[in-house]
């Protein structure tokens, strides 16, 4: 199947406050992209949760990273809507809309986890040729470390993580 290039690409970190190592690697991106950056791609670092970051908890409102519903993106902007709202909608407007042609292409949303899975990667749709694919190359590049992926497909449900703002979503763990 004939695919257009990906040529949009972004990196998130913070997407909770209190999840430091993608914290550390965007800010280090955005005073130094040079070492993301490739000919005919436009590689975005960018910081998801900057309130709570600043105080190194989780959210503030609500967790950002079970907002990017068609509910909560399409809310009318009021006052008192929780700040994690607000940035979702924020963050669909940059890097979507979500489900669109003009969406980017691949969004890897970084993440740690005081569980015992080392680096992980997240899979959210079986049926995604491209993932696939480059997981299988991840896969071979961090060879002989272990790098389990995580399907966590489910047919009735629709994601509403930050990352699934991207045409390829795809979450990473480590520990």
């Amino acid at each position: 199947v004939d695919k257009p290039p990906v040529r949009r690409v972004a990196v998130f970190g913070g997407t909770h406050g209190n999840e430091l190592s993608g914290v550390f690697l965007v800010k280090h991106w955005q005073e130094n992209g040079a070492e993301i950056q490739r000919t005919g791609m436009e590689v975005k670092p960018f910081l998801t949760n900057p309130r709570a970051v600043k105080k190194c908890t989780r959210y503030i409102d609500c967790d950002l990273n079970r907002v990017f519903d068609p509910d909560n993106l399409g809310r009318t902007v009021v006052e008192d809507i929780p700040y994690e709202v607000r940035r979702a909608q924020e963050i669909n407007h940059i890097f979507g809309p979500k489900g669109s042609d003009d969406a980017y292409d691949l969004i890897f949303d970084l993440h740690n986890t005081t569980s015992n899975m080392g680096g992980t990667l997240i899979l959210e749709n079986s049926r995604d040729d491209f993932t696939i694919q480059m997981f299988h190359y991840i896969k071979n590049a961090l060879a002989p470390e272990h790098c389990p992926v995580l399907l966590i497909e489910h047919p009735s449900l629709k994601y509403a993580t930050t990352r699934s703002v991207a045409k390829h979503p795809v979450g990473k763990y480590e520990k």
